[in-house]
């Protein structure tokens, strides 16, 4: 009996070497699985929100003056429907003076000019663009009619007479 004593210490001595080897094994592969594979972070991005001034219409007077022309826009509302008196005094032609409405979206002032020329009525579109406090009109191809654009999308405003804003005069 001895000998299968001594024969079941040898084996519960080989045992726990066995599972001591594959303990260390085991701990080993894992510590080492760790270090291979980089651990996955997650990074925080800021969210960046896009901020988009829009110009304000102001209500009160845009005004150009110079070299013998006046135009003169006095904004009396400034919501849409925006509403405003407008004059055009062109060296050397016709006054023309009447009322404006239109809509005012995304910096652009788009409407109608009701006005008064040589005692007759007429209508036409016209658009501004708000910039750096000043209206700049537009121009572009008209119609046939000669009263609307084509298309208002590709109106250029690169007028040599834009308007500033001003105190109205009384």
């Amino acid at each position: 009996m001895k000998y299968s004593n001594s024969k079941n210490a040898n084996v519960s001595a080989i045992s726990r070497k066995v599972v001591l080897l594959a303990f260390v094994a085991f701990t080993f592969f894992n510590c080492k699985n760790k270090e291979d594979k980089p651990e996955e972070t997650i990074k925080e991005v800021p969210m960046v929100e896009e901020v988009v001034i829009t110009p304000t219409l102001e209500k009160g007077c845009y005004m150009y003056n110079e070299n013998g022309s006046l135009v003169n826009m006095e904004i009396t509302k400034n919501d849409n429907p925006v509403e405003a008196n407008l004059t055009y005094a062109f060296a050397e032609k016709d006054k023309n003076t009447g009322s404006f409405t239109g809509e005012f979206n995304y910096g652009k002032l788009v409407g109608t000019y009701t006005f008064q020329s040589e005692g007759v009525e007429s209508k036409r579109q016209v658009t501004f663009m708000l910039k750096d406090n000043q209206l700049v009109e537009g121009y572009g191809e008209l119609d046939e009619s000669g009263t609307m654009f084509k298309d208002v999308n590709s109106v250029n405003y690169s007028s040599t007479m834009p308007l500033s804003k001003t105190d109205c005069k009384e």
